[in-house]
C-alpha cells in the first residue's frame, strides 16, 4: 500500500534514508528537514512496516524533484521503488507540472523508467538553493536525470 507519510512514520523514513546516507548512496538529510518536508513524502507499507519512501519537491511552476528514494534492503528489486516513483508521477501530473527532475547516484534505475540524462546545467538555478547546503556542493557527483511530462 502506497500513502502519503504521516507523523509517525518522519523517524522511520529518517532511518531508512540515513542507511542510505551512510553507504555513499544518497546524501543525508536532518530530522527537522524531513518534519518540514513530510507532506513531500510517499511511503510504501507492506504487513504495517514502512518498506519505501520517496519524496515528490514542487521546485517551481512546471519543476518538481523527486528525491529521497529509498527502500528497505529486504525489498528491493520487487518494485517498490518503481511504485514510489510512479504515485510521484501520478502526483505531478495531477498538478500540472511538466518536467520532473532527479539527481541521483542510480542512473540505471531512473532511465529504466523513462528519465533522461541531463546537464546539471539545465536546470534552473532555483534548485540550486539545496545544493549549496551540501558538503559536496561545488563537486556534486550526482547525476541529473529528466522527464517531461
Amino acid at each position: 500500500m502506497i500513502r502519503k507519510a504521516r507523523i509517525p512514520d518522519v523517524k522511520v523514513i529518517h532511518k531508512l534514508l540515513l542507511s542510505y546516507a551512510q553507504k555513499g548512496l544518497m546524501l543525508s538529510r536532518s530530522l527537522v528537514d524531513m518534519y518540514e518536508c513530510l507532506r513531500d513524502f510517499y511511503i510504501q507499507e507492506q504487513d504495517g512496516e514502512v518498506v519505501g519512501a520517496v519524496a515528490l519537491h514542487i521546485c517551481w511552476e512546471d519543476l518538481a524533484e523527486i528525491r529521497s528514494l529509498a527502500v528497505s534492503q529486504a525489498h528491493e528489486r520487487r518494485g517498490v521503488g518503481r511504485q514510489l516513483v510512479q504515485a510521484c508521477l501520478e502526483e505531478a501530473r495531477a498538478l500540472g507540472i511538466k518536467q520532473v527532475f532527479a539527481l541521483t547516484y542510480q542512473p540505471g534505475f531512473f532511465e529504466k523508467m523513462g528519465f533522461d540524462y541531463i546537464e546539471k546545467s539545465e536546470l534552473p538555478q532555483k534548485i540550486w538553493s539545496d545544493c549549496l547546503k551540501c558538503p559536496k556542493f561545488p563537486d556534486c557527483d550526482e547525476i541529473a536525470m529528466s522527464l517531461r511530462l
